[in-house]
Order: C-alpha cells, then structure tokens, then sequence
C-alpha cells in the first residue's frame, strides 16, 4: 500500500470485469473511498496480467468469467508471478466447484456481484490486510469437501502457529486473533504469514484449505 501526504495508506485496486457497464460503476463506488485507488481497469485475463505488472496493485478484484478464461483457473498463475497481490473474486456464483477452485489457488476471499456497496468495499479492506472475505457459513460448506487422508505437511508448524491456524479456520480475523492471544495485531500477522508460507499458501483461504485437507483442522462447523 502506498501513503499519502497525510500519512494515510491508500489501498490500490485493478478492477477486472468484462462489463463496461459494471467495471465503470465498481470504480466509481470505490474512487468515492479515501482510502482506494483504483490503478487500472481491465476486461480480458490478458490485459488483466500486463496491468497488474503496470500497476502494482494491492487488491485484484477479479470477476469470475472473463472472455478469455476463468477467473478462478488465472489466480495460481497471478499469484506465482506477483505473491504479493490479493485477489478477491467478484462472482455470480455459488457454485461449489468455482469457489473451492478459487480458494485453492490463492484467492484472498468472495464477494457477490449481488452485494451492496458497503460490503464491496469492505471486502477490498479486508482483502488489503490479508484477512478472508468470506461467509462462516460458505468457509465450513467449501472446506468440508477438501478433507483427505493426514499428511506430514503441518509438522514444520511451531504449537502457536497451530494454534492460530485452529482460529483462523473458526473464522477469526487478525484483530481477534491478536486480541484472543494477548499480542499485537502485528505480531497476529507475522505468525499467520509464517504458517502460510510453511504451508506454500498465498492466503489465509488457500492456507486453511490445505490445512483441512491435509486433516491439520477441522473444518468449521
């Protein structure tokens, strides 16, 4: 995030939808926001890559289909080239298939084509900080079908970390987490970056998905 003259950390967004009509609307709803700035728009995966080569952003806001391919199918690909974006799916879709595929590659989170503006940009926030953009109910439902035979993948992860990955997949932010453990928000996301990197994830979603498929945590219920 960059910061402004103020002090302020500005939030930069590349918004990618094929839909003029709907690319137009997102960037002005999240342009009215102090903290966002939105760096870019694209309406192909192609120039969605180049311009977030360009643009640097912080958050990618990443519509499900696109007309060169799916958004959920790009995110593996964007993440390896560019670790540090966030990517929160825009989607018209519940299904099953489309958001684990999402969650397994590193999407930072979900938000519904169907939301109101507040929770778009909510979900930016908090895609930003590097928490989930997700639903309790929606987290349980996907992680539920990811769960297979133990592993010796967690062995790596310190009891603290372990124990945090246990309140990540309960849902918690970093600020609860921090505020459960009697540490600093700082200190919170130093370890749930740890374990995501033990783990190879880019996102805390991708970090539980394979902590409840490698039998670390149970799903939440």
């Amino acid at each position: 995030m960059t910061t402004t003259e103020v002090g302020r950390s500005m939030i930069r967004v590349l918004v990618v939808d094929d839909h003029a009509l709907v690319a137009d609307s997102l960037v002005r709803v999240l342009s009215e926001e102090a903290d966002l700035e939105v760096v870019g728009v694209a309406h192909t995966l192609t120039s969605a890559r180049q311009l977030v080569t360009g643009t640097n952003p912080d958050v990618v806001l990443l519509d499900q289909e696109l007309p060169d391919g799916s958004g959920a199918d790009a995110i593996g690909a964007m993440l390896a080239a560019h670790p540090d974006i966030h990517v929160v799916m825009l989607t018209a879709s519940n299904s099953d298939q489309v958001l684990s595929t999402a969650m397994a590659a590193g999407a930072a989170g979900f938000v519904s084509k169907t939301s109101g503006l507040g929770e778009l940009v909510g979900a930016v926030r908090a895609g930003a900080r590097g928490d989930a953009v997700i639903s309790p109910e929606l987290l349980g439902r996907l992680l539920g079908r990811m769960r297979r035979a133990p592993s010796s993948v967690g062995h790596a992860l310190t009891d603290r970390e372990s124990e945090i990955l246990g309140l990540l997949a309960k849902g918690m932010t970093n600020a609860a987490i921090a505020e459960r453990l009697v540490v600093s928000v700082h200190t919170a996301r130093n370890h749930v970056a740890n374990l995501s990197a033990k783990l190879g994830a880019h996102s805390k979603l991708e970090a539980l998905s394979i902590a409840v498929r490698e039998n670390l945590v149970e799903p939440p219920q």
